[in-house]
């Protein structure tokens, strides 16, 4: 079964999502998956450089005490699932183009759930700048990859537009929010579900695909 997961690298229930899948799909072993990564940027206006998060997130979300509670809660979750939040590490809010950019090179290099997973864990857990080409080319090396190249791709616009592209494709299917998962094409499933709710979405694709008539199936 094919899942599509539309995501952002600076989602950090995009993260818990991922892990929270992961034991989805652990509760049916006999499946076999295969995990596409699809682009979504939560904030395309933010400049290529990236700006301070700090300020950011108070323009965006309000006072400190605001941003702590919204941080403690996500914490709390990322704690069930082995994530250790660091937010106050994070200095810097990139835009995400480069990195989507790397996951989708990933896919090709058959490295690309590897690639989403350290990404999250440099942004969140080691406060990293994954909008620095030099932090997405060591990740890129880490997984396998010719790290050289990623970033010398990366000083170009290559896929820039297919990335943006894929980004609108999804909000034309009505993606408003990350993570999205789509399973089998057929059912989708919006935000950080528990395991069991996305288990059984995965159920329910099935059910849907078997349902289908066959292509030898005869026609009454």
């Amino acid at each position: 079964m094919q899942i599509d997961v539309i995501s952002d690298t600076v989602c950090p229930w995009c993260f818990i999502g991922k892990r929270r899948l992961g034991r989805a799909m652990g509760l049916r072993p006999r499946i076999e998956f295969d995990v596409k990564w699809r682009p979504f940027q939560l904030d395309p206006t933010i400049p290529r450089g990236g700006m301070e998060r700090a300020a950011y997130m108070t323009a965006k979300f309000g006072g400190d005490a605001q941003i702590a509670q919204m941080d403690a809660i996500i914490a709390a979750e990322g704690v069930r699932e082995g994530i250790e939040f660091d937010f106050a590490a994070i200095r810097r809010r990139p835009n995400t183009i480069d990195s989507h950019r790397l996951v989708r090179w990933a896919e090709a290099a058959g490295v690309q759930d590897d690639v989403v997973e350290r990404l999250f864990i440099a942004y969140f857990e080691n406060g990293e700048d994954i909008g620095d080409i030099r932090v997405l080319a060591d990740i890129a090396d880490i997984c396998g990859m010719d790290g050289v190249e990623v970033a010398r791709l990366l000083e170009s616009d290559d896929d820039v537009a297919l990335v943006e592209r894929e980004d609108q494709l999804a909000r034309e299917i009505g993606v408003t929010g990350v993570p999205a998962f789509i399973f089998g094409g057929r059912v989708a499933v919006s935000g950080a579900r528990e395991p069991e709710m996305l288990a059984e979405a995965i159920d329910r694709a099935l059910e849907m695909a078997d349902a289908l008539p066959g292509e030898d199936d005869e026609e009454d």
